[in-house]
């Protein structure tokens, strides 16, 4: 009892969130993995069904995110995300248990809601546990801790599909993703997300999400999300079109899952150090934006070179480029949201945000398969994401001029922005 003691004292509600939400993406991670390459292991019949499963869980997040919001200023952080550690048990388990396009189409949908409750309630967190002066080292820690579960899950997903089966990892994973319940239950309390400020009348939300800035932090999110979300998907594609089915990497042999795996789960073993550095870094007076631009600059020459066919160590250090420039982006643009989120409108900004994003993702695995079909080659699936990356990048550069703005917001003069 003394131990738990401790460690409650220690683990603050931002940590604890982290740790379930790392738990739970166990099965999620090892999908983007393993699906493109053994999709016929669950009955599916074409390629374009492995888009839609990968991106049917967000476009359900779509409509779920601003009732969801609402929900937790009216229920514990602690009942949502039992909530949402159940349904992620139970959808993992299922993966393994279920065949057919049909039913997995409705444990994605589901896990969609799981996950909907996890990342609203992690923002809520942040928010709830910073302030102006460490919001994006606090931003950082969260993003790094969780996708812990993302390393996992894309490396023994991607090792152990190939040895065991894809039902066999997918139960275990399931059952892995249980423990999360005594975690809520022990570590995090029942006290209610609230509200900073006053809550605001529908035609000051609107005015303010209609404003320049917001708008640009929100389509933003949505163009970046799609961007990385299309690698993640089509990157064991590229390693099976270019190189061959058995590959050695520093005299290890790897099928082309289990190097799409490796390769990817790299991110996530960096991330809880290099998010917390970048998100420390722009808290200083340079701000956001610089970082921000050279990350996305540097994302788009990645890109235009992932899905030629290089030497295997040169085309393995683009991808991990690749990879850094992804961990800095979505802990720099989620800490300006919850800068903006922070100077008036929580739920507003974070609401929008997060189903901008969402859209995002669901919409760069469906966009880059159909590209893919379309076009019978990989090579406009990255040409494309490396010109939305310039575009994004110039599109962004005037948000560090905006940053005062916001922080001197309040919900009282919203109509002015």
């Amino acid at each position: 009892m003394g131990v738990i003691i401790r460690l409650k004292e220690r683990l603050t509600p931002v940590t604890m969130v982290a740790i379930v939400t790392a738990i739970s993406l166990l099965g999620d991670s090892m999908l983007y993995i393993v699906l493109p390459v053994y999709w016929r292991q669950i009955g599916l019949d074409s390629l374009w069904q492995v888009g839609i499963l990968l991106s049917i869980n967000r476009f359900v997040r779509l409509p779920l995110n601003p009732i969801l919001g609402w929900l937790y200023h009216k229920m514990s952080l602690r009942t949502g995300l039992l909530v949402a550690i159940v349904l992620g048990t139970l959808t993992t388990i299922g993966y393994g248990v279920f065949k057919g396009f049909i039913i997995w189409l409705i444990l994605r949908i589901i896990w969609g809601i799981a996950w909907s409750l996890l990342r609203i309630g992690g923002y809520f967190a942040v928010i709830n546990y910073s302030d102006d002066t460490n919001r994006g080292y606090v931003m950082g820690k969260f993003n790094g801790v969780s996708r812990l579960g993302s390393l996992v899950g894309m490396l023994a997903g991607g090792i152990l599909v190939p040895i065991i089966g894809l039902p066999t990892v997918a139960i275990v994973f399931g059952c892995i993703c249980a423990i999360g319940i005594p975690i809520i239950m022990l570590f995090v309390s029942k006290q209610t997300t609230n509200e900073t400020s006053v809550s605001p009348s529908f035609k000051q939300v609107s005015v303010y999400l209609k404003s320049a800035p917001v708008l640009k932090i929100i389509i933003g999110g949505l163009l970046i999300s799609l961007l990385y979300a299309t690698m993640s998907a089509t990157l064991s594609l590229v390693i099976e079109t270019h190189y061959a089915s058995d590959i050695s990497v520093f005299g290890i042999i790897l099928g082309s899952t289990a190097l799409a795996g490796a390769i990817q789960a790299a991110r996530w073993l960096w991330e809880p150090f290099l998010a917390v550095w970048i998100g420390r870094m722009s808290d200083g007076p340079k701000g956001r934006t610089p970082l921000l631009f050279a990350s996305l600059m540097i994302a788009a020459i990645c890109f235009a070179l992932i899905p030629w066919s290089l030497p295997i160590y040169i085309w393995i250090l683009i991808v991990l480029f690749a990879l850094v420039t992804g961990t800095a982006v979505t802990t720099l643009m989620d800490a300006v949201a919850s800068d903006i989120g922070k100077s008036s409108m929580v739920i507003a900004i974070m609401t929008a945000y997060s189903v901008a994003t969402d859209l995002g993702a669901a919409l760069g695995p469906m966009i880059s398969f159909w590209v893919l079909e379309a076009t019978g080659g990989i090579v406009p699936v990255y040409s494309i994401s490396a010109i939305l990356f310039v575009v994004t990048a110039l599109w962004l550069r005037t948000l560090k001029e905006m940053r005062p703005t916001f922080q001197k917001t309040t919900s009282e003069s919203v109509e002015s922005v």
